[in-house]
């Protein structure tokens, strides 16, 4: 009885310590595997699929880091400095004071602040030629660069072109600059892997990489009259900050300039947006040798007929081009374009004194290739026409009563002439101008000045009144029309503009606004 007792206490006394001992090997176990991270199989191990890697042509991984390493120290950050501005911050909103007061407390305080922001830009030259994009200096009064190698300098501006969001900067330096070429895009294809560079939130030369997802894309954000809006977009990341800097393909050319992302919140939610380096450049060219883009235009009106999804939609489209534009299209004769899904745009109206109208082109023509490219969307035309300048010569395939032709097209600027377009800044002011008469100046006690004999669309209207004088401009004085011109044509554009004069009663006005 003693000795199988005996033999039970040996057993539970081995289970005890096996338990303990086991309980130990875990502990140990579970205390090494908490300093790592776990990992988990819940089915065999695969191979990963090949698109989901970056492979080359030649089978072989793709390399980023040379393309990456050529393009970023031609990359900078753009900062900017805005005029000092006064805001309210604070105040009495009673009523009761507002109108009697409050003398123990104040009723209204401002504060002066300098808006400041920043972005990205592309050494374009050696000798200092800066592109990015126009909001990014729109309003600027000073603006700063930093490169790479964390050399700061000041800039200043050569051009803008808000229909592209296109600006040039130039700074001064005796130091060859690193630089990247613009490539052709055209040559891009969807599919193909691009890189990022850029600032987004003050995080200097950042590279994301993505894939050109769509070719041509509008999105609408460019009011302009004139906006050309033919995207690049990708899924590369791009933020705040991006804004200015260059899209690269693998070789390290510049196929893009960064511009805008779709967001609801204000960050990247998964697609970029790219100005394509054919149009940057045209525009850059432009701005560099004329201050002002050349814009080719065509003269007609268009839409792309793909995009109506049934005829309910294109009769709702009719009466609002006609009630907008005060142009009647024929229902039947459109809706009979539409129902043989042809691709390209229909011609909806020709400019009078246009390229187009002098070429022969006429309403209801639909127009499938500008030169090679074949037209399948609005954004292509917009694209096509965008790259090229006044007199430029182009062939344009159409289609007119089921037949194929072929029209040769010299294209106009916006005065209906192929002249150069001057930066000629007078016209900005849309008014036309006479010098003060020599009896109406010594009876209003003024040595001279500009009398404003007409007045249009401009930065003028809505302001002042015909017959205003302009007496003085940024506190210089002006006494004729050439002396005006001259003071206008020197300022740069988006610089404040101060005039002060009188009206022929005596009765003195100030006006200012931004060039």
């Amino acid at each position: 009885m003693i000795m199988r007792n005996s033999n039970i206490l040996k057993t539970i006394l081995l289970l005890v310590i096996a338990g303990l001992v086991g309980g130990l090997v875990s502990a140990l176990v579970i205390s090494k595997t908490q300093k790592q991270p776990p990992i988990i199989n819940l089915a065999p191990q695969r191979e990963m699929p090949v698109s989901s890697v970056a492979f080359s042509s030649s089978g072989e991984p793709v390399n980023f880091s040379d393309a990456a390493e050529h393009a970023v120290p031609a990359v900078v950050h753009v900062k900017v400095t805005g005029e000092t501005q006064r805001r309210y911050y604070g105040g009495n909103n009673d009523l009761f004071d507002f109108f009697f007061g409050n003398p123990e407390q104040e009723r209204e305080k401002f504060q002066e602040y300098t808006p400041k922001g920043a972005g990205s830009g592309v050494i374009i030259s050696d000798d200092g030629y800066i592109v990015t994009n126009n909001h990014v200096v729109e309003k600027a009064s000073e603006i700063t660069i930093v490169f790479n190698d964390k050399t700061t300098l000041s800039a200043s501006v050569i051009g803008k072109d808000p229909t592209t969001d296109i600006a040039v900067l130039k700074v001064e330096t005796d130091t060859k600059l690193p630089t990247l070429g613009f490539t052709d895009s055209d040559k891009l294809r969807i599919g193909e892997w691009v890189l990022a560079i850029g600032n987004p939130f003050n995080l200097t030369s950042t590279v994301t990489a993505g894939i050109v997802s769509a070719k041509a894309r509008g999105l609408g954000i460019n009011q302009n009259e004139f906006s050309i809006e033919s995207f690049i977009q990708t899924d590369a990341v791009v933020n705040p900050g991006n804004s200015g800097g260059a899209l690269i393909n693998l070789k390290g050319e510049l196929v893009g300039i960064n511009t805008a992302i779709a967001s609801h919140t204000g960050v990247y939610e998964g697609y970029s947006f790219a100005v394509p380096a054919n149009i940057a450049k045209k525009v850059v060219k432009d701005l560099i040798e004329f201050g002002v883009v050349q814009r080719a235009l065509l003269g007609i009106m268009y839409r792309d007929l793909a995009n109506f999804e049934n005829e309910d939609e294109i009769d709702s489209y009719i009466k609002v081009f006609k009630e907008r534009d005060g142009i009647e299209l024929d229902a039947a004769k459109f809706k009979g374009l539409w129902k043989k899904q042809y691709k390209g745009v229909c011609v909806l109206s020709v400019v009078e004194n246009s390229a187009a109208k002098d070429a022969g082109i006429e309403k209801y023509d639909i127009i499938t290739k500008i030169g090679d490219k074949e037209i399948t969307s609005q954004n292509i035309v917009l694209e096509e026409i965008g790259k090229l300048r006044p007199g430029d010569k182009i062939e344009i395939s159409l289609i007119r009563d089921g037949k194929m032709k072929q029209i040769e097209v010299v294209l106009r600027n916006k005065a209906g002439n192929t002249g150069v377009v001057s930066d000629d800044k007078i016209e900005i002011l849309g008014a036309q101008f006479e010098n003060v008469d020599k009896e109406l100046a010594n009876r209003l006690r003024i040595k001279g000045g500009v009398q404003i004999v007409e007045l249009n669309e401009g930065k003028l209207a809505n302001r002042v009144k015909k017959g205003f004088i302009i007496t003085r401009v940024n506190q210089k004085p002006v006494n004729s029309v050439e002396e005006l011109t001259s003071l206008i044509n020197s300022l740069k554009r988006g610089e404040g503009v101060f005039i002060e004069g009188l009206y022929p009663n005596g009765r003195r006005d100030y006006i200012a606004f931004e060039l």
